[in-house]
């Protein structure tokens, strides 16, 4: 992602981070995966990613605006197979602005397609499903479809580090919010004068606008008017 991505090291306007340490570490790390780490404005610290595809999921949760906080391998649990007991430690967990949490497996999809990739995850989520446990496979399919991906890679480029408050929203909407829908480079010339980035506010979940063609400057933008509704979709049975 965008080395501008994030500076600093914060959650939301206060100056603190979530600490966290994962259920497993790499103390020798094999193969071709690309480690490394993303900082993250929702988590106030620098999240770690295994593969260019966990990279990508990051770009997505810190987009979403229903997503409130998430981690990176948050914990180890045990689950049948058989007579066998098996360990698995989830990907990511993902807390929705419901205060739902969601335990994410990142998979490409030719993973997927390997017989004893699907019998694992199969038990994996008969496991949850009696533990009451939300449980989600994410693969390349859904975390890269294009031009989504560029484009949300493009807005968190773009927005400032803090987010503004609800306040300075209000004000902006109740100014401006008229004049919406309106062309992406008209609403970052409007809300300028109030000190603010349209980006900000599509992130927030007051703007919306179509992923589905490249974003430009003749981008409409338009007002997010129903409550709770997600402007871009992971899984619908989540509500996220």
């Amino acid at each position: 992602m965008p080395e501008n991505f994030w500076r600093g090291n914060w959650h939301g306007s206060q100056s603190s981070s979530f600490p966290h340490h994962r259920a497993r570490e790499i103390v020798r790390p094999t193969g071709g995966i690309l480690r490394g780490f993303v900082p993250s404005r929702k988590n106030g610290r620098l999240v770690h990613h295994e593969g260019l595809l966990e990279r990508d999921a990051i770009a997505l949760f810190e987009a979403h605006h229903r997503v409130a906080q998430y981690r990176e391998q948050p914990l180890t649990l045990q689950y049948p197979d058989g007579p066998r007991l098996r360990r698995y430690t989830p990907d990511f967990e993902v807390v929705l602005d419901t205060g739902e949490a969601v335990l994410v497996e990142v998979k490409p999809v030719r993973s997927l397609q390997a017989a004893e990739v699907g019998h694992k995850l199969a038990c994996i989520a008969a496991h949850m499903a009696r533990t009451a446990r939300a449980f989600l496979v994410l693969d390349n399919t859904v975390i890269r479809q294009e031009p989504r991906l560029s484009n949300l890679q493009q807005i968190l480029q773009h927005a400032d580090h803090l987010m503004p408050t609800t306040a300075a929203v209000a004000v902006a909407l109740s100014q401006w919010g008229k004049h919406f829908p309106m062309p992406y480079q008209q609403a970052q010339q409007a809300l300028a004068t109030l000190h603010l980035r349209p980006a900000n506010l599509l992130l927030m979940g007051y703007l919306w606008c179509d992923l589905d063609v490249p974003i430009s400057p003749a981008t409409e933008l338009h007002l997010m008017k129903e409550e709770n509704h997600a402007w871009f979709c992971l899984s619908q049975a989540h509500g996220f």
